[in-house]
């Protein structure tokens, strides 16, 4: 079951949400006991990014694989969508489009794919990223 929480004012259109993250997890042949996705303000993000990843600073995107067992996934993503905002302005793209590339990192993450472990498991990771992106 994919649950979304907005605790935010931006308005999310969560049957997109729902539908990306369930491309992902089709794609890549796991079952779902239970994905959270959860929107934040800066201050949240930011705080759990302090104190998860040692980073004092707002991000777009964590993610917590809280089960995986077999083919089967339980995890929570978080999401900013002001720092999406940002970043969409920044790279010249959409808020959507901003938005569902940092699902599909989020949900990637979840499924154990790592871009921080070097570089061959970042191009494999921004491979499938790309890919699910084109299919949205």
């Amino acid at each position: 079951m994919v649950e979304v929480n907005n605790l935010t004012k931006v308005a999310i259109d969560s049957e997109l949400i729902k539908k990306v993250a369930g491309k992902v997890l089709n794609g890549e042949r796991k079952k779902m006991l239970d994905l959270s996705i959860v929107f934040v303000g800066e201050k949240r993000i930011k705080e759990l990014n302090k104190r998860y990843r040692k980073k004092n600073r707002a991000t777009d995107v964590l993610s917590f694989n809280l089960a995986s067992k077999n083919s089967q996934v339980s995890g929570e993503v978080i999401i900013c969508p002001r720092v999406i905002k940002r970043n969409a302005k920044k790279y010249g793209s959409s808020f959507k489009d901003e938005l569902v590339l940092v699902l599909v990192h989020g949900v990637l993450h979840i499924l154990g794919y790592e871009h921080e472990k070097g570089k061959k498991g970042a191009r494999g990771m921004e491979k499938k990223q790309d890919y699910y992106f084109s299919q949205i």
